[in-house]
C-alpha cells in the first residue's frame, strides 16, 4: 500500500508557499544562502505520499510563490502581463516535474523498503528528479529560463567550490541529497539510530571540506572596463548616439593609462559599425588613444539578419577582428517565437519586440593579442554550454558585457552577479562583468570581489585581472554529470515504475495460490 502523505494538504499548501518565500530569500539581493536548504525541505516534505494531483497542487503553489517573487524585476517597465506569464509558465513546469519527485518518494520504498536504502538510494533519486526538472526547465521552451537553479544560491557560500568539481547541476544534486537524506534520517527516528545520519552527514561533508579544483596562474591582464550609465533602457528618452556617447565620456580616466584590453558593456555602442563608417570611425580613433584592442557590443546587420554581438576591434586592422553573435537571445526580449500566436494574445506588449535577434552560432572566445578571453552576452551567463565551451576553447578570463537598464532599482543585476560569481568558481577563472547602468564588478577565480562600480553612476575600472589555465572538472566533465545526476532520474524512475506494477499485479496471483494451499 502507497504511504499516506506525511503532512495533509490543507497544511501542505501553506508549508509549500512558505517554502517557496524562503528559497527566494537565498538568492540576492537578500542572499542569506543556507536558506536553500529550508526552502528545499519545505517543499520536499510537501511531496512525499502525495497523488499525482496533489503534488501538481503542491508543487504549483511552491513554484509560483518562489517565481513571483525572484523574478518580480520584470515588471520595472513591462508591467504585470510578462511577470504573471514567465512565472507561470515555470509554475506549470515546476508541478509537473513535482509528479516526478513524488514517484520517487513512492515507488523506490516499495521495491527496496530498507532503512540504509531510504537514506542512501532514495534521496539520490529525489535529488536526481529534481536535478533533471532543473534542466529541464533551463532548456525548453525556447532554450528555456536556467535563471533558479539551487546551486546558483551558493555564490556567498563556502559549498560554491563544489561547483568547480561538479558544475551548477552537480551542486544542486548535492544538497537536495543532503536535505532528502536528513529528512529519511529524522523520519526513521534517527536518534534511535544514529549511524542512518552518515549518509546525509557524509554528503554535507563532501559540501563543506571539498576545496576549489586549482587552475594554474598564467599572469595577469590590465582590462579597462567602462560603465557609462546612459539612457540604454528599452523606454529610456534618448537621441541617436547618447549611449555611446555616455561611454566615451566615462572612458576619459582610462586615456593616457596603460591598457591590454579596453571592455565596453552589451550595447555600450547604440549603433550599428558593421553598416556605419562614422561609428567605425570613431572606435578606430578610441583603440588609438588607448593604445589597446576595444571588446564592445552592438546590434548588428548582416545578410539580412539582425545579430547581439561582441567584437574585438583595434586601429590599423581590419575590423571587427572577430566577432561573437549572443548564442540564446531572450524570447520574448530580443525575438518573439511563433509570434503570429502570442501576437494574438498581447499584440500590445509583442509589438514593441522590433527586433528578431538570431542565435549565434559563432564561439563565445577571443584571441586578444595571445590571452583566451570567454565571453558571455547578458543573460547567456545562465547557459552551461556558453561557458563550458568558452573554457574549452582556451579562455583564461571571462568578460561578460549586459545591460541591466531595463531593470533599474531591481534585484535582477544582483542576481546576475550572483550567477557571474559562481561562473568564476566553476571554471576558476576571473570574471569580468560590465553593465551599461550597474553593477559592474571584476570577480576572482575564487568568486571574491576584485573591485566594482555600483549602479546608477558612471566610472571606469582599471584592474590587473589574474589570468588561469587548466579545466575544471566540473568543464571536463559536465555534461556527463548533468546525464548521470540528473537525467537519470527519468530512465530509473520508468524501470520502477515497471517493477512495481509487476509486482502488483502478481500479488493477487500470489495470495490466491496460498489460499489454495
Amino acid at each position: 500500500m502507497p504511504e499516506r502523505p506525511l503532512l495533509p494538504l490543507w497544511l501542505a499548501l501553506p508549508v509549500a508557499i512558505a517554502g517557496g518565500a524562503v528559497l527566494d530569500l537565498a538568492f540576492p539581493d537578500i542572499g542569506i544562502w543556507p536558506l536553500a536548504f529550508v526552502g528545499a525541505a519545505l517543499t520536499l516534505v510537501t511531496l512525499i505520499g502525495r497523488s499525482a494531483w496533489g503534488s501538481v497542487a503542491v508543487g504549483a503553489v511552491f513554484a509560483a510563490s518562489f517565481y513571483l517573487l525572484h523574478i518580480a524585476w520584470i515588471t520595472r517597465y513591462l508591467g504585470a502581463v510578462p511577470w504573471f506569464a514567465l512565472a507561470g509558465v515555470e509554475t506549470i513546469l515546476s508541478a509537473v516535474g513535482a509528479i516526478v519527485i513524488t514517484l520517487s518518494y513512492r515507488w523506490l520504498p516499495r521495491l527496496v523498503p530498507g532503512s540504509w536504502a531510504r537514506v542512501t538510494l532514495l534521496p539520490a533519486l529525489v535529488a536526481a528528479a529534481w536535478t533533471a526538472r532543473e534542466q529541464f526547465m533551463g532548456s525548453w521552451p525556447y532554450t528555456g529560463f536556467p535563471w533558479a537553479r539551487l546551486g546558483m544560491s551558493q555564490a556567498d557560500s563556502p559549498l560554491a567550490e563544489l561547483a568547480s568539481w561538479l558544475g551548477v547541476s552537480g551542486l544542486t544534486f548535492v544538497m537536495v541529497f543532503v536535505v532528502a537524506a536528513a529528512i529519511e534520517a529524522v523520519r526513521l527516528r534517527v536518534w534511535r539510530r544514529v549511524r542512518l545520519l552518515a549518509p546525509a552527514a557524509v554528503a554535507a561533508a563532501v559540501l563543506v571540506l571539498i576545496p576549489q579544483f586549482p587552475t594554474t596562474d598564467a599572469g595577469t591582464m590590465r582590462v579597462g572596463a567602462v560603465q557609462g550609465n546612459g539612457p540604454s533602457g528599452f523606454f529610456d528618452r534618448r537621441e541617436p548616439y547618447d549611449v555611446f556617447r555616455a561611454q566615451l565620456a566615462a572612458t576619459q580616466p582610462l586615456i593616457g593609462k596603460k591598457l591590454d584590453v579596453l571592455l565596453w558593456p552589451e550595447g555600450g555602442v547604440d549603433a550599428d559599425p558593421l553598416n556605419n563608417s562614422s561609428i567605425a570611425g570613431a572606435l578606430d580613433d578610441l583603440s588609438r588613444e588607448v593604445e589597446a584592442p576595444l571588446l564592445v557590443n552592438a546590434a548588428t546587420e548582416r545578410d539580412s539578419l539582425v545579430y547581439n554581438t561582441s567584437m574585438l576591434w583595434q586601429a590599423g586592422q581590419e575590423n571587427p577582428l572577430a566577432i561573437h553573435d549572443k548564442t540564446h537571445p531572450v524570447p520574448m526580449g530580443e525575438y518573439v517565437p511563433d509570434r503570429w500566436f502570442f501576437e494574438a494574445l498581447a499584440p500590445d506588449l509583442v509589438g514593441l519586440i522590433t527586433r528578431e535577434y538570431t542565435p549565434g552560432t559563432n564561439p563565445p572566445f577571443f584571441d586578444v593579442n595571445g590571452v583566451g578571453v570567454g565571453l558571455a552576452i547578458c543573460f547567456d551567463v545562465i547557459y552551461d554550454d556558453v561557458i563550458w565551451q568558452g573554457a574549452r576553447d582556451g579562455a583564461e578570463v571571462y568578460m561578460f558585457q549586459t545591460n541591466n537598464a531595463d531593470f533599474r532599482g531591481t534585484d535582477e543585476n544582483v542576481q546576475q552577479l550572483g550567477f557571474a560569481r559562481m561562473r568564476a568558481i566553476e571554471t576558476g577563472r576571473a570574471v569580468v562583468n560590465i553593465s551599461t547602468v550597474g553593477t559592474s564588478q571584476v570577480i576572482g577565480p575564487d568568486g571574491s570581489v576584485i573591485d566594482g562600480l555600483a549602479a546608477d553612476t558612471s566610472g571606469a575600472l582599471l584592474v590587473d585581472v589574474p589570468l588561469r589555465t587548466g579545466l575544471t572538472p566540473a568543464v571536463v566533465i559536465g555534461p556527463a554529470v548533468q546525464w548521470v545526476l540528473g537525467w537519470s532520474a527519468l530512465p530509473v524512475l520508468l524501470l520502477l515504475g515497471v517493477l512495481v506494477r509487476r509486482r502488483t499485479k502478481a500479488a493477487p496471483s500470489a495470495k490466491d495460490d496460498a489460499a489454495e494451499v
